[in-house]
């Protein structure tokens, strides 16, 4: 079972991760949506698609588009569509 971790809760857990490029994309059912909120951040790769972001929000803390997912996915990584995956001080293991 792969954890994502954040000021000392878990966020987010499946045992169906899929590791791409050294991340753990975490199916969308398996993260826990009460810390999540939708950003209007995008940014754009150039194989997978439009990038989309959350803000992770626990204890009232604030991790500002410490997540994201490819709402917008290309044909090569249509595997993760709407998968979430993290960086900014969240701990995956």
């Amino acid at each position: 079972m792969v954890k994502a971790i954040w000021n000392d809760v878990v966020i987010a857990e499946s045992d169906e991760t899929v590791v791409i490029e050294g991340n753990h994309y975490f199916p969308p059912q398996d993260i826990k949506k009460e810390y999540f909120k939708g950003t209007e951040t995008q940014t754009i790769c150039a194989w997978k698609g439009i990038a989309s972001y959350y803000n992770i929000e626990v204890n009232g803390e604030v991790n500002i588009d410490a997540a994201w997912y490819y709402p917008e996915i290309s044909e090569l990584a249509k595997g993760i569509k709407d998968y979430v995956a993290f960086w900014k001080g969240v701990e995956v293991k």
